[in-house]
């Protein structure tokens, strides 16, 4: 069942094709007042972003968010670095992985929680050229399939 509470925002399609998601998880953002306006809009872009951990503290960098149509002079700059809200524990155990594994920590969703800017990460691991042609191949033959099941019934 659905919780009328959530709500996405936008999905990284483009992060499912490019990497295998061994496992993911939620976080808060930390944004500024103009940004939270520009995702509620949907004027938000991350095909390319990634995170980081520096310092001990999760760094989402090449997330774009356009600036606030209605803003001021206090507007906030699209492409700055943000953090990501997560407890020092789960930032370790992820440090832990990327370093050991090679694995890189993408976003895969932004979606509203009880009104809330939330995140959903993806601990990931690349696919090779063979894998996404393998998932192209996949793809085509599955819509095969549907459409052969849906002119049959």
């Amino acid at each position: 069942m659905k919780d009328p509470g959530n709500r996405t925002i936008a999905k990284n399609k483009k992060a499912y094709f490019n990497f295998e998601v061994e496992e993911s998880f939620e976080a808060g953002i930390e944004l500024k007042g103009t940004e939270v306006k520009s995702i509620k809009l949907g004027k938000i872009s991350f095909t390319d972003a990634y995170a980081r951990i520096i310092n001990g503290e999760l760094i989402l960098k090449g997330l774009h968010i356009s600036p606030y149509t209605h803003g001021n002079i206090h507007n906030h700059e699209p492409d700055r670095d943000r953090r990501i809200l997560a407890h020092k524990r789960e930032i370790k155990r992820l440090k832990r992985k990327v370093d050991e594994k090679g694995l890189t920590l993408v976003p895969l969703k932004f979606y509203l929680k009880r009104g809330i800017v939330k995140v959903e990460m993806g601990v990931c691991k690349g696919k090779k050229v063979y894998d996404k042609r393998e998932s192209i191949k996949n793809r085509d033959l599955k819509r095969e399939t549907d459409r052969e099941l849906k002119d049959r019934y």
